[in-house]
Parts: structure tokens; C-alpha cells; sequence
């Protein structure tokens, strides 16, 4: 299984949305998000190549990979190495995802 890299965007983007579980759900509603986020990264960790290149043209980012969190509606975007995955963000699938993808630390 590969390891996997949190670019800063991708753990604010989680860091924001956990919050945001908790302010308006609860503590479990939170720990549930992060148990889904974990559980999609264990999944691409396993199979790196199993990620949807949906967005690759339109973000003109050919090695993008993004994968949907169960029960939440957020995608997870990434690149698959040699070695390890890159997270590069965690988006809720409502959002303008080209423009928030572009989006400079």
C-alpha cells in the first residue's frame, strides 16, 4: 500500500469541513467524516488507479485523479506516484471545482 502526501490546501480543505460537521452536526457527525476520508484514502492508497479523471481536461491537470467520500459529498483529488499519492485537495462536489482547484495556497 502506498503512502500517502497532504498538500496544505487538501488538509485545510479537510480541517474546514470537519469543522463544519461538528459546529452544525456534532462530534459524531465529524468523526464520521474523517472516518470516510480515511477510508478513500486506504482505497486509493491500494489501487492508486481507481480514481475518476473526470476533471483532468478541464483543470488542463493530465495526472489528476479525484475519488468521492462515502456518504459525504466531497471529492478527493490526487496524483499517483511511484512511491506515494499526492492529496491536492478535498472538495465538496457543489463547489466550482476548476476554480477552487486553481485556488494558490
Amino acid at each position: 500500500m502506498m503512502s500517502a502526501r497532504w498538500r496544505p490546501l487538501a488538509l485545510q480543505d479537510v480541517e474546514a469541513a470537519a469543522a463544519w460537521y461538528g459546529s452544525e452536526a456534532g462530534m459524531q457527525r465529524e468523526l464520521a467524516f474523517i472516518k470516510a476520508l480515511e477510508s478513500a484514502v486506504a482505497v486509493i492508497a491500494r489501487h492508486p488507479d481507481v480514481g475518476s479523471s473526470r476533471y483532468a481536461m478541464l483543470l488542463q491537470l493530465p495526472e489528476i485523479l479525484s475519488w468521492p467520500l462515502k456518504g459525504y459529498p466531497y471529492l478527493l483529488f490526487y496524483t499517483a506516484h511511484a512511491a506515494d499519492i499526492v492529496i491536492w485537495r478535498v472538495l465538496q462536489m457543489q463547489r466550482d471545482i476548476p476554480a477552487w482547484m486553481m485556488d494558490s495556497p
